[in-house]
C-alpha cells in the first residue's frame, strides 16, 4: 500500500496493519502459513504445466478432486505432508521443494 493511501485511511479513522498483527500470529505461525501457501501454488503450477485436471491428479495421488482443490487453494485442512508428497509425485526433488519454500509467495 502506498503511503498516501495509508495516510488517507488513517485520517479517516482506520487502523492499518499487517495480517499477522490482525490475527495475532507469531513469526513461526506466519512462516508456516507462508510455506504451505508456496507449496499449494507449486502444486497448481505443476498440475497446469502438465496439462492435468484436478481429477487426474487426485487419481494419481489416490485422493479426491475436492482434496486437490483444497490443496491448491491453501485450505488449512491440507496437511504439509500431503502437499510435499504431491509435489514428489510430480517428480520434484528435495532441492526443488526447498526452493519453493525459500521463494515463498512470490
Amino acid at each position: 500500500m502506498d503511503e498516501a493511501k495509508r495516510q488517507r485511511l488513517e485520517t479517516a479513522g482506520w487502523t492499518v496493519g499487517t495480517v499477522e498483527e490482525f490475527l495475532g500470529l507469531s513469526p513461526e505461525e506466519t512462516a508456516f502459513i507462508e510455506m504451505k501457501i508456496a507449496l499449494s501454488k507449486a502444486i497448481k503450477q505443476n498440475r497446469i504445466s502438465q496439462q492435468m485436471t484436478q481429477h487426474e491428479l487426485a487419481k494419481r495421488i489416490k485422493s479426491s478432486q475436492s482434496r486437490v482443490a483444497k490443496m491448491e487453494a491453501g485450505d488449512p485442512s491440507a496437511s504439509l505432508d500431503l502437499l510435499i508428497r504431491t509435489l514428489l509425485t510430480f517428480g520434484a526433488t528435495r532441492q526443488d521443494i526447498a526452493e519453493v519454500i525459500l521463494r515463498g509467495n512470490s
